[in-house]
């Protein structure tokens, strides 16, 4: 983009109907986050709004007097104007920096060699945790190695940030790592590869004779469905009678996370959620053949937004779950995003969700069926045993 030079060329021309078509509303499509298109806007050649617009734009870069005017940032300005002018806390307007920031978290994927490494107070780098099926699992590392050197260069000096670095830095993907291990020195040459982040904890607890599934969610990823279903299918193997779905603290992500979910348990045609836009309403359905008919309790607390509170609400009138904690956050809307061509994209809100039941949270929240407020032990001291929540969602499904 050239700046300073108040001319215009086709991009500008096409970029300045765009914005202003906003203002409009003519901008339609798919829910939060998931679909990112462009849109074949057709705009009157004598709209008076377009025409008010660019005679501002273009009095500001001929006329205005002071120092030379960013083209660029008039635009992100004029954007940011608009969107402010929707009073929506879930319009927002990314820059390229803030967009690829937004989807990164999202994507569910990293480039890494499988490993979550801390540093001690000893400034030593130590691994924490080597996820399954990663290269560093498949090579050997193991919990508690301390890295010593990554590709030849000593980490006695350096962070756990740099350590990440170097690793994510060589170009041919190699990784040579050395690590102590007790009393030993060990080497292991690896492959760094696309990897899921992880999203998923799992486990199994036993009472009453029963066995009780539980699957932390932290975020609707990606690839938080993929994930979700391995780590079910798991422990299904195990023979659980029941199931725990924790979304405590998850604030979302992509709709169809929930969606995937959802499906694993309803039955066909169940309705999972309706959208609600300034036109129709639409119910979204299950459309697979897998179901389950095992106990399921959902944990919420007033953190669980968004796709969490999607998914506890198909959960609970179509399938049956017992919701368990405290009152959900209370996002009842949904956001699509638009790029803008130069980087840069939108978020803003094209309609509401409403649960199988025909109710809007937005604002309200979703209510437990059965209301445990976290206990001062636990936040003193934050343990499984101590999470009486966790305990209560145990009791309620060995019955």
């Amino acid at each position: 983009m050239k700046k300073n030079k108040p001319t215009f060329k086709l991009w500008e021309v096409l970029l300045l109907a765009f914005v202003a078509s906003l203002i409009m509303g003519l901008s339609t499509g798919y829910v939060v986050y998931m679909e990112s298109k462009e849109r074949n806007i057709h705009i009157k050649a004598n709209d008076k709004n377009i025409e008010t617009f660019l005679n501002v734009y273009n009095a500001i870069l001929n006329d205005y007097y002071g120092e030379k005017i960013d083209k660029e940032g008039l635009i992100d300005a004029a954007i940011k104007g608009m969107v402010t002018y929707l009073d929506d806390p879930y319009t927002t307007y990314l820059n390229e920096d803030s967009k690829e920031y937004l989807l990164d978290s999202l994507n569910g994927t990293y480039e890494g060699i499988g490993v979550e490494i801390r540093q001690e107070d000893d400034n030593s780098i130590v691994i924490i945790t080597v996820f399954d099926k990663s290269p560093a699992a498949e090579a050997g590392l193991k919990a508690g190695d301390i890295i010593k050197t990554i590709n030849g260069e000593s980490l006695k000096e350096k962070s756990a940030t740099d350590a990440v670095n170097i690793i994510r830095e060589n170009q041919d993907g190699n990784v040579k790592i050395e690590v102590q291990r007790i009393d030993q020195i060990l080497t292991f040459e690896l492959k760094r590869s696309t990897l899921n982040v992880p999203v998923i904890y799992s486990e199994i607890f036993e009472n009453n004779n029963k066995k009780i599934g539980y699957i932390l969610l932290s975020k609707f990823s990606a690839t938080a469905g993929e994930q979700f279903k391995s780590n079910l299918l798991k422990l299904e193997e195990s023979k659980i009678d029941s199931l725990i779905i924790d979304v405590r603290d998850n604030t979302g992500g992509y709709l169809n996370g929930a969606t995937h979910i959802s499906e694993i348990f309803l039955k066909k045609d169940a309705v999972i959620y309706s959208l609600k836009d300034k036109l129709s309403t639409k119910a979204y359905k299950d459309s697979t053949d897998e179901q389950r008919n095992f106990k399921v309790g959902v944990l919420i607390n007033n953190n669980s937004a968004s796709a969490s509170e999607v998914l506890a609400g198909a959960l609970k009138y179509s399938y049956g779950a017992t919701l368990i904690g405290e009152k959900s956050f209370g996002k009842g809307k949904v956001q699509q995003t638009s790029d803008l061509g130069d980087g840069s994209m939108i978020k803003y809100t094209s309609a509401k969700w409403l649960m199988p039941n025909g109710e809007c949270i937005d604002n309200v929240g979703i209510k437990p069926d059965i209301e445990v407020i976290l206990s001062d032990e636990f936040m003193k001291n934050k343990t499984k045993e101590n999470d009486n929540q966790l305990q209560s969602a145990i009791f309620e499904l060995s019955k």
